[in-house]
């Protein structure tokens, strides 16, 4: 009787709001949203007990635990993707609440025993053009998490290019963070903690894979496709992988600023390598979405102006003359980042 009250709770919930996924609060504070199926929707393949332990255990822990690490700090005002894309330097207490967040979210999101996959979906056509079949990537899901060593994840992603990848990640990482060696916005995410399969399982794993990637809410990720094909995050994750920007802004960082305080000496000394790196800049690879007649002519520009920065500087030109032309170019470079 509990889990039908629950059903029809649920259901006119959603026939009142129009949601069919779980979505993540995204500000603090973070809230647990609510669980979009009964603890035994998901039976044989995930037994209730298992469904309540996680969701409400270790789900709610993570959310409790985001919100005590980001309580009284600049990340109170961050978005829980703000916090995924910078995670590298939230710390490991935001990092893995944050992951914990999200990860769950879209782990019950993905789930379902109703929603088949669907060729001629969305995600059905790039599934089908990138892996061959869903039978394909359903291998590569189940490998890449039996492959995970230790408690991770396995991801069904897109990439900076809008195109569809799988890999695994360690802990609580996903695609979105900074400290991920692969990027993008996940669309699927299978949880291979054993948390989520123990009760059931033991320590058979790969039992677990075989079973869970039967159980995907395809209607969901194919969502979760169309959603992250228009979200700007993708941009943002995409500027963020930009090597050659990362290194000059590294040096412009570390010499504007000091300029800012009456502090010469940076950039006397370091003129020279910000030139370098504006050079490195314009002959590197521009990611697609940067690749444009206006970028790189930006880019000519700051060579073209580091160069003449570098050149006052050689020549020991006055204070004022110097800062004038890094602001100059610092502006330039903003237009670009």
């Amino acid at each position: 009787m509990k889990n039908l009250r629950y059903i029809a709770l649920f259901t006119i919930t959603l026939l009142l709001t129009g949601f069919s996924t779980l979505l993540p609060a995204q500000n603090y504070p973070f809230e647990l949203s609510r669980l979009p199926y009964a603890y035994t929707a998901l039976e044989p393949v995930i037994d209730a007990q298992t469904m309540e332990i996680h969701y409400s255990k270790h789900h709610a822990t993570y959310v409790k635990n985001l919100n005590l690490a980001v309580k009284g700090t600049e990340y109170e005002k961050y978005t829980l993707e703000e916090l995924l894309l910078y995670a590298g330097e939230t710390g490991d207490a935001v990092r893995n609440s944050a992951g914990g967040h999200y990860n769950h979210s879209l782990y019950w999101n993905t789930l379902s025993l109703n929603n088949p996959f669907d060729a001629l979906s969305d995600v059905g056509k790039a599934v089908i053009a990138t892996f061959g079949s869903a039978d394909s990537l359903k291998k590569l899901l189940t490998k890449a998490g039996a492959t995970r060593f230790g408690s991770g994840w396995a991801w069904l992603y897109v990439t900076t290019d809008k195109k569809l990848a799988v890999c695994s990640s360690p802990n609580q990482d996903n695609p979105i963070m900074d400290v991920s060696p692969e990027r993008g916005i996940p669309i699927l995410a299978i949880d291979v903690w054993e948390h989520a399969y123990y009760l059931k399982y033991q320590n058979k794993r790969g039992d677990y894979l075989s079973a869970i990637v039967n159980t995907i809410n395809w209607a969901a990720v194919n969502k979760n496709y169309t959603d992250a094909l228009a979200n700007p995050l993708l941009k943002d994750i995409e500027k963020d992988t930009w090597t050659g920007l990362n290194e000059f802004h590294e040096v412009m960082s570390q010499t504007f600023h000091p300029s800012q305080d009456g502090d010469l000496n940076p950039i006397r000394e370091r003129s020279g390598e910000l030139l370098a790196r504006a050079k490195d800049l314009q002959s590197g690879k521009i990611p697609a979405s940067f690749n444009t007649a206006e970028i790189k002519n930006s880019i000519a520009s700051l060579v073209k102006e580091a160069g003449v920065l570098n050149q006052l500087v050689i020549k020991k030109a006055d204070d004022k003359t110097i800062t004038k032309k890094l602001g100059e170019l610092h502006e330039i470079f903003h237009s670009i980042k």
